[in-house]
């Protein structure tokens, strides 16, 4: 065989190991960006049966009789979540695209969705917004609460069983059946527990439409910005609402911040709402949620009662003079103040300025500057601090250290 024979022999395999290397890559592509065909009713049934097998019984406590949770597999979340996309389409909802979908995910959530990825699910934590484990147990509101960000599908669901989502006795009569055989399963300590059947869970039917309508809801609210969803929201998940807007920061909604606000407002601890505007995010840094000091304020405008702020100067004393809230540095102490006084003085200083018998250096810079004694942050390191950071940009706070600065022991100035 002569040189250019040669070569060309080398060239013409080369070609066809590169050809094959790019098939492999594209079968690996597809099998982990793999999703369930809208027709594919094979892998429905499959499933379906599978859990009217199993029965409805997650996990029974009862003293020696722990049963344990069973995971459940990947191959159900798709059709769950499959199933859920079909009850939105019914219901008008319209698809984003990759890119909207993803600037959505991360002003919700704070998580980036990389479309890239093999994985076609991420889990969002409800206790924990930093977690980035991927969990395969249905919800129980003690050991796991959260969600799934379904890339593909490009929605946001719970996982339910189908059960708990589809009228499987009208879609699939062909296995009920299998639903009249008993099911047990051996508890940790080997005694035979009998497992209810889904078709005698007591209001499946209720559950099922208040899962439908929370699958709806939020994520025509979420990402369609459709606000006749607010109300329901509000009302029916309550819990979300307050995960999405105490964990997540998710401040965008002033109805949501309301609803917390008013709690704190008349809870004996008015203080801990400043865990609600001021937190760390999962970088370690100080994260400031100025929807619900607006909200606040709001709330203050519509009643003009003084005490829906007085959580405010409580957190502020709390933050100054106590070590429970230590994970912040002293730089952001100061922050913090700046935005508490940016609020809360300045709507003193507006409308209760000798009024009705209230003493109008009862604010947080006015008392601060009066004694700071009881601080561990002096008033000349709080003041040098806010004017090297340009007062962090905050309208009213000039105003509201000047006025704070201008009080003696008669009062404050006119």
């Amino acid at each position: 065989m002569n040189i250019k024979s040669k070569i060309r022999l080398t060239i013409y395999s080369l070609l066809i190991m590169s050809s094959l290397s790019c098939q492999e890559k594209k079968r690996s592509s597809d099998n982990s960006q793999k999703t369930i065909s809208m027709n594919d009713d094979t892998i429905t049934l499959k499933v379906l049966k599978k859990q009217l097998q199993e029965g409805a019984g997650k996990s029974i406590d009862e003293a020696g009789a722990e049963l344990t949770k069973i995971p459940f597999e990947v191959e159900e979340l798709e059709v769950s979540a499959e199933t859920a996309k079909k009850i939105l389409q019914s219901n008008g909802f319209k698809e984003l695209s990759d890119s909207e979908f993803g600037n959505k995910i991360k002003n919700i959530f704070g998580r980036i969705v990389d479309s890239n990825s093999g994985n076609s699910f991420l889990y969002v934590n409800y206790f924990d917004k930093c977690d980035r484990n991927f969990v395969t147990y249905s919800n129980n509101s003690v050991d796991y609460e959260g969600g799934y960000i379904d890339k593909q599908r490009k929605l946001f669901t719970d996982f339910y069983y189908l059960p708990e989502i589809l009228d499987y006795q009208k879609e699939y009569p062909k296995l009920n059946d299998i639903e009249f055989s008993k099911i047990i399963r051996k508890s940790s300590s080997q005694i035979d527990v009998e497992i209810p059947h889904w078709k005698d869970v007591i209001d499946l039917k209720e559950q099922r439409k208040v899962n439908i309508q929370r699958i709806i809801a939020r994520n025509l609210y979420l990402f369609n910005d459709n606000k006749t969803y607010i109300i329901w929201l509000v009302t029916h998940d309550k819990n979300f609402i307050k995960l999405l807007v105490k964990n997540f920061g998710y401040d965008k909604e002033p109805k949501f911040n309301e609803m917390l606000i008013n709690e704190y407002i008349q809870s004996k601890d008015k203080y801990k709402i400043g865990e609600l505007i001021f937190a760390k995010n999962c970088n370690k840094e100080l994260e400031i949620r100025n929807g619900i000091l607006q909200s606040l304020a709001d709330t203050y405008q519509r009643s003009s009662n003084p005490k829906d702020l007085f959580g405010l100067m409580e957190f502020c004393s709390k933050l100054l003079e106590t070590d429970e809230y230590n994970n912040y540095s002293e730089k952001e102490k100061i922050k913090m103040v700046a935005y508490l006084a940016n609020t809360y003085d300045y709507q003193f200083k507006k409308n209760h300025r000798h009024q009705d018998g209230w003493d109008p250096r009862w604010n947080i810079l006015g008392a601060y500057f009066e004694d700071d004694s009881g601080s561990k942050i002096k008033w000349s390191q709080l003041k040098e601090e806010m004017q090297k950071n340009n007062y962090y940009n905050l309208s009213n706070l000039k105003e509201a250290m000047t006025y704070a600065e201008g009080f003696d022991s008669v009062g404050a100035p006119d």
